[in-house]
C-alpha cells in the first residue's frame, strides 16, 4: 500500500494534528470539502488528502486566527483561484499545441 493510499481512523488522524477526535468530527460539519470516507460500518477513514486539509484548517484557525467563516472563506478563495489556475493552464497547452502545429 502507498503511502498516498493509507487512511487513517479518527483516532489516529486526531493524534497526528495533535487534536481531539471531537474537533474532527466538529470541522467535518462546518467544512463541506472535508468528506471522510466511511467503512460499512460508518466509521470515518481520513487520507492523505483529508490531512492535507485538516492541517490547512488547523492553521487558518489556530495560527492565522481566522474564525471559522473566515477559514471557510479562505478555503473557498483557494478552490476558485486553483480552478482558474486550471483553466489557465489547459488554455496555454492549447496554444502551445496550436504554435507547434503552424511550425510543422
Amino acid at each position: 500500500m502507498t503511502r498516498e493510499k493509507e487512511t487513517y481512523k479518527i483516532g489516529q488522524a486526531a493524534e497526528l494534528l495533535g487534536l481531539e477526535p471531537y474537533v474532527l468530527r466538529f470541522w467535518e460539519s462546518e467544512f463541506p470539502q472535508l468528506k471522510p470516507l466511511r467503512t460499512p460500518k460508518g466509521q470515518r477513514l481520513y487520507s492523505q488528502e483529508h490531512l492535507r486539509l485538516l492541517k490547512l484548517i488547523k492553521k487558518l484557525l489556530y495560527e492565522d486566527r481566522l474564525t471559522i467563516d473566515g477559514a471557510k472563506m479562505r478555503l473557498e478563495e483557494q478552490a476558485r483561484l486553483s480552478g482558474i489556475l486550471v483553466r489557465i493552464r489547459e488554455d496555454l497547452r492549447q496554444i502551445k499545441q496550436i504554435l507547434d502545429s503552424e511550425q510543422k
